[in-house]
């Protein structure tokens, strides 16, 4: 059955580089269509997210080894090449010998004769002289780049914004697979009484480092349980989850969440307002509009209002002055979440940066006017870049007299994330590596 999966896994690698495919996404299709057994699920998910995780490593890697050059090779011989190397450089449990046996015969099936060939030439010279040393690159930040295989645009970006020492932990932790966190309903149950549900489901469960409504899964998988489709528990990021408490929404108010698909921090947010009061869910997409009414109706949450529109654009739907509060969950580069979905640091480019901070500025400015006096605006992103989060701060405040930071903020933070150097004034950015959650930023205003 193995085989297979290696061939599946060329398949799926080849879509994302070639269609750029999201790997979640993609992985998820895949894993439905072809019914593999869970083993060889667990399988293809690591060869896949290894692979792009570790591509520029990989390649370099190869270079030393393939005469002509890896790109003078068609793309799917590169991606079974690098599929094959992070087996034999990665994966001890998989021998070296069945490695390349098996890269042999999917290049056979492929390709002709000489292709076979010469797969066979460079992996076994690897086999044989070993894998190159990053020694060799002079220039430390190169050398940080290929070494936790990040592009080097983004690595020297990094090292402009938080020095080169926060960078290598930066680039080092997104390669560390990510736990598996869950919320716990609170409407519903204690965290302890979730943990003691689900270790009758035979799921081992601890409680979360960082926020208090988190459970980190230990052994199992919790999608199949009872405790999951009965609404007791949602999936989301400990880092993630902080963002809803930020809020401060109480029950009884009336909360916009701006940019809300999927529906995670929605549902938290009506968790802690008892399920009461008027919660309304705002996304551009209706395909993704329906995964928060999915979350809200498996959680049993009843007071969230789904709309379909761009937030830029809702003055045909609210009047002026309505929400006390407010949440900004703004589209960002997503480099906080590079562990989870690794294909996000080779699709974008610096200059899309650019037109991201000009969208997350005309949400804020369109979306400010709802909020009532007095009321709260929390602005949070998943990455980590000051230009989209520290700099988007203070270009709004600048244009937005009537607006200022929320020194309050820090009561409705966990005291570690408060005690941190990254904690100022009404702001706070979270790093992989400080907590081994996701890279996040969260801002909260207060209209004066």
């Amino acid at each position: 059955m193995t085989k297979q999966v290696r061939e599946v896994a060329v398949e799926v690698l080849l879509q994302i580089e070639k269609n750029q495919a999201y790997s979640n996404l993609l992985l998820n299709q895949t894993v439905n269509r072809t019914k593999l057994e869970r083993r060889d699920i667990g399988l293809l998910t690591e060869l896949v997210y290894g692979t792009i995780q570790r591509r520029d490593m990989l390649d370099f890697f190869l270079t030393p080894f393939v005469k002509k050059g890896l790109h003078t090779l068609e793309d799917w011989v590169r991606i079974l090449l690098r599929l094959s190397v992070y087996q034999l450089a990665y994966l001890d449990r998989v021998p070296d010998r069945a490695v390349v046996h098996e890269a042999v015969n999917i290049a056979k099936k492929r390709g002709h004769k000489g292709i076979s060939g010469m797969v066979n030439g460079v992996l076994r010279s690897i086999q044989r002289e070993g894998l190159p040393t990053f020694e060799t690159i002079t220039d430390p930040i190169e050398r940080l780049a290929i070494e936790t295989s990040h592009p080097l645009w983004l690595v020297k970006r990094w090292v402009e914004q938080y020095g080169f020492e926060e960078t290598t932990l930066i680039c080092q932790s997104s390669l560390i697979p990510p736990s598996v966190t869950v919320r716990v309903n609170r409407i519903k149950a204690t965290p302890e009484e979730v943990i003691e549900k689900l270790a009758h489901e035979d799921i081992t469960a601890r409680k979360g480092e960082l926020s208090e409504d988190a459970i980190v899964i230990e052994s199992g998988n919790v999608f199949e349980t009872a405790v999951f489709k009965d609404g007791f528990v949602t999936v989301q990021d400990e880092s993630s989850m902080l963002v809803g408490r930020a809020l401060g929404a109480l029950s009884g108010m009336s909360v916009l969440d701006a940019c809300a698909a999927p529906g995670g921090k929605s549902t938290h947010i009506a968790e802690q307002m008892d399920n009461m009061g008027r919660l309304f869910s705002v996304d551009l997409h209706e395909h993704k509009v329906k995964l928060i009414v999915e979350q809200a109706n498996r959680l049993g949450l009843s007071m969230i209002e789904t709309k379909v529109s761009d937030s830029r654009k809702l003055d045909t739907i609210f009047e002026k002055e309505t929400f006390d509060r407010i949440l900004i969950d703004a589209p960002c580069s997503g480099f906080g979440v590079i562990r989870r979905k690794p294909d996000i640091k080779w699709a974008k480019r610096e200059k899309d940066i650019d037109a991201i901070k000009r969208i997350q500025q005309e949400i804020l400015t369109a979306v400010a006017p709802y909020l009532k006096k007095g009321g709260t605006l929390v602005y949070s992103t998943c990455t980590v870049d000051k230009d989209e989060n520290e700099e988007t701060v203070r270009e709004f405040l600048t244009k937005h007299h009537d607006f200022v930071h929320d020194d309050t903020l820090q009561e409705r933070l966990p005291e570690k994330v408060v005690a941190s150097s990254r904690y100022q004034s009404g702001m706070v950015t979270i790093l992989p590596h400080d907590f081994q959650s996701d890279g996040f930023f969260i801002a909260g205003f207060k209209k004066k």
